[in-house]
């Protein structure tokens, strides 16, 4: 079998409190996948089980060894997920509020790219 891009989807995420690179992640992944609908998937790719999809999910963040995988897979509804997780994203200052369980002022920004490949 031969392995074809189907499309590429591009997400932003923050986390403004609590300074959680898997919020981040999390956020980045549904926000590029929030817009679409994948109709070439049936009617093009001719699969008939969405879990036939092949999902490949790349991600950029700050302290990427803190992201907590199976969290950020599970925003994927459908498709034989993977994830690379790498450093990258932005730190941003913020304002720590103590009632939001903040540990200090940053803010984290990661992005996102959700690759859907499919097998001829």
């Amino acid at each position: 079998m031969t392995r074809k891009r189907l499309v590429i989807e591009m997400g932003m995420g923050v986390d403004q409190h609590g300074q959680e690179p898997t919020v981040a992640a999390a956020r980045a992944v549904r926000n590029a996948i929030a817009h679409n609908a994948l109709p070439g998937v049936w009617e093009v790719a001719g699969l008939n089980d969405p879990n036939q999809m092949i999902v490949e999910v790349k991600v950029a963040v700050p302290y990427p060894e803190q992201v907590r995988q199976e969290e950020v897979l599970a925003v994927l509804p459908f498709g034989q997920k993977t994830l690379t997780v790498e450093a990258g994203g932005m730190v941003v200052e913020g304002r720590a509020i103590a009632s939001l369980n903040d540990k200090n002022d940053e803010m984290l920004i990661a992005v996102a790219a959700v690759t859907v490949w499919i097998d001829t």
